[in-house]
């Protein structure tokens, strides 16, 4: 009598993100991307973030947790950004040891780490157990460039010269840089986590990217030259892509729930192209002054809006700055759905890289007001190379101010410029499509890690 064959097991990967909504998302749906192929995905999530989270019960994507030294608030439990990063990776690793040794005892043994760029510590733990470490840059390649630099003291600082020349990048003027390199210090937990991520990323076995190649040809192939790099975006649900996933709707995790019906049912009543969408993520916080000046901007353009405005911040919008007839006001939204409605013209927007990701795969129009973070390097990107918006100047205060703002939405919505602008759009959204087509470029890529993970 013949010997029972085993069905040998799928490779396993555990997705690692740094605890952010704008982390978890593009994540997860690379998650998405590697069970379309055969491998089997969890997600790992910290115990805080698991109770906030409005999760999509049809994802195929299993979700366990770890503790991240703060479970009942995360980091808005810790004192201070520092003190939280510090915990992380001393509570992280060891809990994130103890959930891989968990499913390794209940016969899902791991073959992968992918962990955000953000927490280099997981690379050690993976060590610890044998297993493939796969790093996972959130940030554009534009950006990560830089913070690499720094960490290989090839830029120093505080930045002195009033412009930077980085690899495989036109120049830059320093307040396009990252804002922790442009004002060194100012965030310094931050600062430390932007750069510390490439401490050890030469030990990694592949370095993933959240862009698609035509998009930053010449820097992926500058840092390709360093790592096995591959890019493997854009990572948005297939549904606004390639439509090769099915169900692959929408992100399928949200820290903030959003007001579907309302948004969606006001842009139905709304013409073509007449309505900018305004939203600044997750994490950004406008002063006061900022959006009293966007308010009464948006105004002033006479367009309709739909205004992402957190719970948090409804108390600095000025009074009857709001026109019923014009504007709607929500604290969350679904933004894909948003932006792929035809009466949106164009995207204010804090220029975070996954809000460009999408706006770029759906064709719309950019105007930038970067706060903090990447975002700067991103709208430097979206006007000078994407040539997809244009950014709002600031006043000496720092401030877009309310005509700034009127301008800049009219001549992306109606000018001369803003027809260029259009056209570009349009152009990076059949590129972005193409590139996660099957035997696109980030499609290629993604096949490649599976052979390898399989084999």
């Amino acid at each position: 009598m013949a010997e029972k064959q085993e069905t040998p097991t799928k490779p396993h990967v555990l997705i690692l993100p740094y605890p952010a909504q704008g982390h978890i998302n593009p994540m997860l749906q690379f998650a998405k991307r590697l069970v379309s192929k055969g491998l089997k995905s969890t997600l790992a999530n910290t115990i805080a973030i698991n109770k906030s989270m409005h999760s999509n019960p049809k994802t195929l994507i299993e979700i366990e947790t770890y503790s991240d030294g703060y479970d009942e608030g995360g980091y808005a439990q810790a004192e201070s950004a520092e003190v939280y990063l510090q915990t992380l990776e001393v509570a992280g690793s060891k809990s994130v040891a103890e959930l891989i040794k968990k499913l390794g005892d209940s016969g899902q043994p791991v073959t992968a780490i992918i962990y955000d760029g953000f927490m280099p510590w997981a690379l050690d733990v993976a060590k610890k157990f044998g297993i493939v470490a796969v790093v996972f840059l959130t940030q554009a390649c534009s950006v990560n460039v830089s913070y690499y630099c720094v960490q290989m003291g090839l830029l120093e600082v505080p930045v002195v010269n009033p412009t930077v020349a980085l690899p495989g990048l036109p120049v830059f003027r320093v307040s396009e840089l990252p804002s922790f390199l442009s004002d060194y210090g100012s965030h310094p937990g931050f600062g430390y986590l932007l750069v510390d991520q490439f401490r050890n990323i030469g030990e990694a076995d592949w370095v993933l990217c959240n862009t698609f190649y035509n998009l930053e040809e010449e820097v992926v192939d500058w840092m390709a030259k360093k790592w096995r790099l591959r890019t493997v975006g854009p990572t948005l649900p297939s549904k606004y892509l390639d439509k090769r996933l099915e169900d692959d709707t929408d992100y399928g995790i949200h820290l903030y729930k959003p007001d579907s019906s309302t948004c969606i049912h006001w842009l139905q009543t709304k013409p073509t192209n007449s309505v900018v969408y305004v939203s600044f993520g997750s994490m950004a916080d406008l002063g006061a002054e900022q959006m009293e000046e966007l308010a009464f901007g948006l105004k002033s353009t006479k367009y309709y809006f739909l205004w992402v405005v957190k719970e948090s911040g409804k108390h600095k919008l000025p009074d009857n700055c709001i026109d019923n007839e014009k504007g709607l006001v929500v604290t969350w939204c679904p933004q894909l759905e948003v932006l792929a409605h035809d009466s949106v013209g164009c995207f204010v927007t804090h220029c975070g890289l996954n809000s460009v990701l999408e706006a770029l795969c759906l064709g719309v129009p950019i105007v930038a007001l970067p706060q903090w973070s990447d975002q700067p390097t991103n709208a430097k990107m979206v006007e000078d190379v994407w040539k997809v918006g244009i950014r709002a100047p600031r006043n000496d205060d720092g401030v877009v101010q309310r005509e700034s703002v009127e301008r800049c939405v009219r001549e992306v919505m109606e000018g001369d410029k803003g027809r260029v602008i259009k056209e570009n759009a349009m152009k990076w959204k059949i590129l972005a499509k193409e590139a996660v087509d099957e035997g696109g470029s980030s499609d290629r890529n993604i096949d490649e890690l599976v052979a390898k993970l399989n084999s």
